[in-house]
């Protein structure tokens, strides 16, 4: 049973130090391949070398390369060059960790929208792949999306944590949708276990948004309370049994949307 995980934080200080054994962890797990975030220009720089550094086979590790919106404060006039550089690299697979965050508000909102829709037109320039964030702003980022949607070859909504109006709006633009461990929290993430079953087949995709969002299911846990790659399983476990599929089911639905979203090669 083969597993990709589309979220990877693996230049964090937490996973970068360990990660040869972080890796050889998750392939044993049956992960075989990962997206590693590029949260700003710098970490995008970081993920791409790790891709080079831990596969030289270019044949399991790729990256995202985009400006999160807790740093969009930090967009200029030289922003846009810069990464449009980064996104030329061949293992780089798609435009993000791109979107709005009205939850945390770490960047002042008009710096948000700002850096959010010069990306998106640097996916539409270079026809690639969206990499969204989205907390407490579905309605902006819907409005967004909307004027850049037809012209955009896909799209991912990561780490989904919203309700049932939000996850039917990114569904209406044909936008896949990514499930971490928030499922497998029971003090905040029950409110998606009836959404699962919307979901087509061909739209969902899963992730371990590690070190972050440690299912809170898994057992036993990690000392570190950290969580890894290796631990998706746990999350195919808690989506499969909320959509009243087989485990294995969910595995190759889930990797066959991700293999040909992020245009992955086949792993025997």
């Amino acid at each position: 049973m083969q597993l990709i995980d589309i979220a990877v934080n693996l230049s964090h200080p937490s996973l970068a130090s360990q990660a040869p054994e972080l890796l050889e962890r998750a392939y044993a797990a049956g992960v075989c391949q990962m997206i590693l975030t590029g949260t700003s220009l710098s970490e995008s720089r970081e993920s791409l070398e790790l891709c080079h550094q831990l596969d030289a086979s270019g044949q399991r590790l790729f990256s995202t390369a985009g400006v999160h919106p807790h740093d969009a404060a930090s967009w200029d006039g030289n922003s846009s060059s810069a990464l449009r550089a980064l996104l030329t690299e061949s293992q780089v697979r798609a435009v993000g960790e791109c979107g709005l965050d009205f939850d945390r508000d770490f960047s002042p909102r008009p710096a948000q929208v700002r850096a959010l829709e010069e990306q998106l037109a640097l996916a539409v320039e270079l026809q690639m792949p969206v990499f969204l964030h989205e907390r407490n702003a579905s309605q902006r980022m819907l409005e967004i999306l909307r004027e850049f949607r037809d012209r955009l070859p896909a799209a991912v909504l990561h780490c989904f944590t919203g309700e049932r109006c939000a996850l039917y709006g990114y569904l209406d633009l044909d936008l896949h949708i990514g499930i971490t461990g928030w499922v497998c929290d029971e003090r905040r993430g029950t409110h998606l276990h009836p959404l699962l079953g919307d979901i087509p087949a061909n739209r969902l995709m899963l992730e371990t948004d590690a070190p972050f969002l440690l299912p809170r299911t898994l057992r036993p846990k990690p000392r570190s309370g950290r969580n890894e790659p290796a631990f998706l399983g746990e999350v195919l476990r808690e989506v499969a049994r909320h959509r009243g599929q087989s485990e294995q089911t969910l595995a190759q639905q889930t990797t066959a949307c991700a293999r040909a979203f992020f245009t992955l090669p086949t792993i025997l």
